[in-house]
């Protein structure tokens, strides 16, 4: 009898494709739906996961585009302090969909940023000057700006380069966060962090929370794509999803189960739109993370910050898929030497991370 299924081949099956130890089979999770040749541009954005692209597709010798490099004179560590080097542009992390379009929106002159700054009174005694910080920037720069105006010709150096990248860029990389989304009902605008907990102060009575549903993804993200490709017409996108969990969940729910809906959503929405459209793919690093063979092995003892080996396979599968190379099949974390690790876990440049300082059970000590 002849059905569909009969012709399958064996990576259509879970027990072929994963559960069977001797016939796992993730050597072609994902086959490129466009070339992304060595010298394309790729600009890259997206939550704290995504910070690990650019670096990783410079290793490769792949054209990643930064288009805002740091100042001179800052060591290393005082670029990634203040946001240089991460992403294409000094946005910091864009966690969601629609912070994404928003960016694009201002860089384009679609739509106009607030003016708003955040002011903080000194501790110093001395000087007792005020320092101010960006609302939509929160962590880019740690001592603050200052004064209001450097606040805001930093904003616009920033809308200037993601202007840039958009024109110059071939391929833009987007990893997906968050759903849960803080909007300020006063500007009309989503913020990246709930105010008050890096910077600002929170007003309940203008701060509100929403979850965004797979419709509002998937939305937001066609929005990017209409607003970019308008300026760039060839450029194309590959989605991914970040494989790390929610520090802390606003919406009431256990952290898992929020964690679950969240990833879910943002899966459910970049996959429809990959369906849908010729210039969009979808990377599943998710996946490769997440799925069951490994069973967290890629994660610290935390169980939410990737660890280097995890990052470097995630990277390993993009590279080769991309050169047209199987990628060795493993169902463990073991060292992997043709892709360069990156040294430590991502949670220092997660801005979410600080919400677990408001957590009420402390961490326990290590001894």
């Amino acid at each position: 009898m002849q059905h569909p299924y009969t012709r399958l081949p064996a990576r259509s099956f879970w027990r072929a494709a994963v559960a069977e130890p001797d016939a796992l089979d993730i050597t072609d999770l994902w086959t490129p739906k466009f070339t992304i040749g060595q010298d394309a541009a790729v600009v890259t954005a997206g939550s704290c996961f995504a910070a690990h692209i650019g670096r990783a597709l410079l290793e490769e010798g792949m054209h990643w585009y930064d288009a805002e490099l740091p100042p001179p004179g800052l060591t290393r560590a005082e670029q990634s302090a203040r946001g240089y080097r991460r992403f294409s542009f000094r946005t910091g992390n864009i966690y969601t969909a629609a912070a994404l379009r928003q960016w694009i929106a201002w860089a384009l002159d679609e739509e106009k940023p607030p003016e708003e700054v955040w002011t903080e009174e000194s501790t110093d005694e001395v000087t007792r000057r005020p320092t101010f910080h960006d609302p939509y920037r929160p962590t880019v720069e740690p001592d603050g700006f200052a004064s209001p105006d450097d606040l805001l010709r930093s904003r616009d150096r920033t809308l200037a380069a993601v202007r840039t990248a958009l024109t110059k860029a071939d391929v833009l990389v987007f990893t997906l966060g968050l759903t849960e989304t803080w909007h300020d009902t006063r500007t009309g605008t989503v913020l990246p962090m709930c105010p008050g907990t890096v910077r600002g102060t929170f007003d309940p009575t203008r701060h509100v929370l929403r979850n965004h549903t797979v419709a509002q993804v998937h939305h937001d993200l066609t929005s990017v794509l209409a607003l970019a490709r308008a300026v760039n017409p060839r450029l194309r996108m590959v989605l991914t999803v970040s494989p790390v969990p929610l520090t802390a969940t606003a919406t009431g729910r256990h952290a898992l189960v929020a964690t679950t809906h969240s990833k879910s959503v943002l899966r459910a929405a970049a996959g429809q739109l990959a369906d849908e459209r010729d210039d969009v793919d979808y990377f599943p690093s998710y996946e490769i993370i997440t799925g069951f063979p490994y069973r967290a092995a890629f994660y610290e003892s935390n169980l939410r910050t990737v660890t280097p080996d995890g990052v470097a396979f995630v990277m390993r599968h993009f590279f080769q898929a991309l050169q047209g190379r199987p990628v060795a099949a493993g169902r463990g974390p073991e060292p992997i030497t043709a892709i360069t690790p990156v040294a430590g876990g991502e949670d220092h440049w997660c801005d979410d991370a600080v919400l677990d300082y408001y957590n009420p059970r402390p961490i326990p000590s290590a001894g």
